[in-house]
């Protein structure tokens, strides 16, 4: 799927019956092959990308905070309706005084309310490796805030240590509200709780030698898997550590990310999953 040459359009993509779909950053010098129009000018990628895609996960404040006008300026490059997720600092995440956080943790949601409606979910990716003290991860939720700017923020967290990742952790999401990251990749714990009013995945296994990086019946299976979630439901093929929330929750709104494995492809799998999910919706 490669998009067409010409002008970046006004308008963006709505996201479909509250599902998003979208991709880590916008700038990879491959997806000037085969996303971006031939001659589109690397300052206009934001802009291009944003009107394809309802969102995209920032990687970048994972290595460090951005400055306040820099979210304002990615702010006024992206249409009404467009969101970006965002990881926090590892700074923070990697501290070994997590209740001790506080500061930091204000200095970086202060600036990136600069994003206004466009801010999505906070990813809090603590990597496998990095001993967590039970303890101190549950007073370090409790420094998060729920509202900034006069916006509510949403709260997602990515714990990659196989050890920590148990019971008494999906209760603790449950219990401050906060999304746990479901991925499809090995490399990671994977599991599909839904701990929030809202789900987070990130797809991790696109192959090169797939023009969409997934076959149409995979995506087929996603889009279903995504519309249960977002009804309120859970899908019933994927592994759960602990039993499933209550029945009858309200509609949610979904987040799904194309992200690393055969990174070229992303783009196309994004695109190709909302087409799905469209197609869906009208029938």
């Amino acid at each position: 799927m490669r998009a067409s040459d010409g002008d970046v359009p006004d308008a963006g993509v709505p996201p479909v019956d509250g599902i998003r779909t979208g991709i880590g950053g916008w700038v990879y010098a491959p997806w000037r092959d085969n996303f971006y129009p031939k001659g589109l000018v690397q300052r206009r990628e934001l802009e291009y990308a944003s009107r394809h895609l309802s969102a995209i996960e920032v990687n970048g404040t994972y290595y460090g905070a951005q400055k306040p006008a820099t979210y304002a300026k990615w702010r006024d490059e992206t249409p009404p309706g467009f969101v970006f997720s965002a990881k926090a600092p590892k700074r923070i995440t990697q501290s070994r005084t997590l209740a001790r956080t506080g500061a930091q943790v204000e200095d970086f949601v202060g600036g990136i309310v600069e994003l206004g409606d466009r801010l999505g979910p906070l990813v809090w990716q603590f990597d496998a490796g990095t001993r967590i003290d039970r303890d101190g991860f549950t007073a370090f939720l409790g420094l998060l805030p729920r509202e900034a700017g006069g916006r509510p923020l949403r709260h997602v967290l990515d714990v990659r240590d196989r050890a920590f990742v148990d019971p008494g952790y999906i209760a603790l999401a449950r219990r401050h509200g906060m999304a746990t990251v479901f991925t499809d990749s090995d490399e990671h714990p994977s599991f599909a709780d839904v701990t929030a009013v809202f789900v987070y995945a990130r797809l991790m296994r696109a192959r090169s030698g797939v023009a969409t990086g997934y076959t149409d019946d995979e995506l087929a299976r996603w889009a279903a898997r995504a519309r249960a979630w977002a009804a309120g439901g859970e899908p019933d093929d994927l592994p759960r550590i602990a039993p499933a929330a209550d029945a009858g929750a309200a509609p949610r709104e979904v987040f799904v990310f194309f992200i690393s494995a055969a990174k070229e492809r992303n783009p196309a799998a994004a695109m190709a999953l909302h087409a799905r999910l469209v197609q869906g919706s009208i029938r």
